[in-house]
């Protein structure tokens, strides 16, 4: 099941910034969170992203930054685990946390500027397009310094970053930061359930019983944790798998994506598709 595990980045005794890159066949499959902010520039690799109680697709070329303790994975698409795959990811991140080595620099009154932006997107964001450039040059150069040269670009990077006007945050519905581990387990074994089922017709007493409640409470519960009902919530999983169907192109009609993603009629899927996107799935697809 999947964990909303407690991670560790590894510290170095001579570093107040983590810069590593990652070349493997997938992505780390268990979401998770970690006291240090985290920023990853994904080179090779799509999916979808779970951010908080939220998704996002996820392609190479893009940079997102995650919040302190903001639950996260990058989910790698299906065909990455197949015995037969070539598939694989490559990705740089920088982990820091301005509350440990490097809380007397962010403690400045020169970093006000910097410390009002990452507390106002704590719930993360993406790098827009058009900085793309700027941010994955600056991260090059991180990755290939050192030092008290490495720490000048660092802070050259989070000015560039803090400069940005109008983020979109990734979620609006991240954990609490005092939620206790068995309970974010907990969600998260309910929320994977739904993910791994959405395009079966899930009943909210089925998907109580996964998590050993009666359906009265686990709406309460979940309400409470997600701030969504169950139906809204399994929506937005099926309207996010269609919407990957159709950029990807790899459907029979959009019949075939309605039914395989869980719908039981394709007048409540468009109602359903517009409600969440804004757009009706062929204006979508055109336009994507």
């Amino acid at each position: 099941m999947m964990k909303v595990l407690p991670f560790t980045i590894p510290a170095s005794h001579d570093k107040t910034i983590m810069v590593q890159t990652e070349d493997m066949p997938h992505f780390y499959t268990h979401l998770h969170r970690h006291k240090e902010i985290q920023l990853t520039w994904i080179q090779e690799g799509e999916g979808t992203l779970v951010a908080g109680m939220n998704m996002h697709l996820f392609h190479a070329r893009e940079i997102y930054l995650f919040g302190a303790n903001m639950p996260h994975v990058f989910k790698s698409d299906p065909e990455y685990f197949s015995g037969d795959s070539t598939k694989k990811i490559r990705t740089v991140t920088v982990f820091f946390n301005p509350t440990d080595k490097l809380a007397a620099l962010f403690d400045l009154p020169e970093m006000r500027n910097v410390q009002h932006f990452l507390d106002a997107y704590n719930c993360g964001f993406k790098v827009p397009p058009q900085l793309f450039s700027d941010v994955s040059g600056r991260l090059t150069g991180l990755l290939n310094s050192d030092g008290i040269d490495q720490l000048m670009q660092f802070l050259q990077l989070l000015k560039a970053l803090s400069d940005v006007k109008g983020l979109e945050p990734l979620t609006v519905d991240t954990f609490p930061k005092s939620i206790n581990d068995n309970e974010g387990m907990r969600v998260a074994s309910i929320y994977n359930y739904i993910i791994q089922n959405y395009n079966k017709d899930l009943t909210l007493e089925e998907v109580a019983e996964q998590a050993f409640m009666t359906p009265h409470a686990f709406c309460r519960y979940f309400k409470k944790h997600t701030r969504y009902t169950l139906v809204s919530f399994l929506n937005k999983v099926r309207i996010n798998e269609a919407c990957k169907q159709l950029m990807s192109g790899s459907h029979n009609g959009i019949a075939s994506i309605a039914y395989g993603c869980g719908f039981n009629s394709i007048a409540n899927f468009n109602r359903v598709f517009k409600s969440i996107t804004g757009k009706s799935p062929r204006n979508y697809k055109e336009q994507y």
